[in-house]
């Protein structure tokens, strides 16, 4: 087989491999979820800012008593700095979190008219808001296909690989890339609960994990 040839059919075998684990994913789980706990769009970003560097059951933990008092701008304006605070002083960074809570929710009355907007550019204009923050909110809040990457995501792509990088962003451009677009709605779902509860950082559980024949990294646990 000539040069052109052998790496057509690499690339039709990288396509096919990648096919077969977007659907053994969504065979498993066909409407995956997020596990932040959210009422609204707004509850949604602030949930979203929150969870930097902290873990999803920490923020909704702290956040069921927050939502119940201050789920829209205005309320969590009236809230104030130090009242938040105290909702959310068991997350890390809390005070940061709770300036750029209050700011966002300030911006989001001026600018937005008390709505989230779905537009990245607008986003990420908010306190507190980058860009995986805000592909979180326009997947989950808005359905649309973009790939937060997370550690998580960081860790599988890598691993498997699927799109391998040495950061964030190249790693999400390459899940862009090659991503079939029948999966790309819940991508960022599926490899964040694969990362989380499969393809842990520490002890990967390989010897349950659903994608192992399609996995090429070389120190699975089996």
């Amino acid at each position: 087989m000539t040069a052109p040839r052998r790496r057509a059919a690499s690339k039709a075998d990288q396509a096919a491999r990648i096919e077969a684990i977007f659907e053994r994913l969504a065979a498993a789980n066909p409407n995956p979820e997020g596990e932040l706990h959210y009422r609204n769009l707004f509850t949604l970003l602030v949930a979203v800012v929150l969870s930097a560097q902290a873990t999803d059951a920490g923020v909704n933990k702290a956040t069921a008593a927050l939502f119940r008092l201050a789920d829209t701008p205005q309320k969590m304006l009236a809230l104030g700095e130090a009242g938040l605070i105290e909702h959310i002083k068991t997350i890390g960074l809390f005070r940061a979190k709770a300036k750029n809570v209050i700011g966002l929710s300030r911006l989001l009355l001026e600018r937005h008219g008390g709505e989230v907007p779905n537009d990245r550019s607008a986003l990420q204009a908010l306190p507190g808001v980058g860009r995986k923050t805000a592909n979180v909110v326009l997947n989950i809040g808005f359905g649309e296909p973009t790939i937060a990457v997370d550690t998580h995501i960081f860790r599988v792509s890598n691993r498997l690989p699927l799109a391998p990088g040495k950061t964030v962003e190249i790693v999400e451009q390459g899940l862009e890339r090659i991503v079939p677009d029948r999966f790309k709605r819940h991508a960022h779902h599926w490899l964040i609960l694969h990362g989380r509860y499969i393809c842990k950082a520490r002890r990967p559980e390989c010897g349950r994990c659903l994608l192992l024949d399609l996995c090429r990294w070389q120190d699975k646990t089996v």
